[in-house]
């Protein structure tokens, strides 16, 4: 039984890496690109990164990618070092805008 456990945590280390998320400029690639890099964005999310791009410009930080439907804070997360914004993808990764607070009124 624990063989089989310590070949099963093996198997998924060694995979792992496999099924990591791919560099990819978010404001370059076409949908099949960015479904095929970012881990948990398929077809239809990648179309619609697409889709927004095309009408609000190019994304500028992590925030901006949140705006589109069924991006939520886990999937940007988990691809975050993979997420360009400029040059190849070889470039820095994405980081998330810092959010302002509001100071509280007494």
């Amino acid at each position: 039984m624990l063989r089989t456990l310590l070949a099963a945590a093996l198997a998924l280390a060694i995979t792992l890496p496999a099924i990591a998320a791919t560099p990819v400029n978010i404001n370059k690639a076409d949908a099949a690109t960015i479904a095929s890099s970012l881990d948990g964005v398929g077809a239809a999310k990648a179309k619609a990164i697409v889709a927004w791009r095309e009408a609000h410009g190019p994304f500028k930080t992590l925030d901006d990618l949140a705006q589109v439907k069924g991006m939520g804070p886990a999937t940007l997360k988990r691809n975050q070092q993979a997420i360009q914004f400029s040059g190849n993808a070889a470039g820095a990764p994405a980081k998330a805008a810092k959010v302002k607070h509001k100071a509280s009124a007494k």
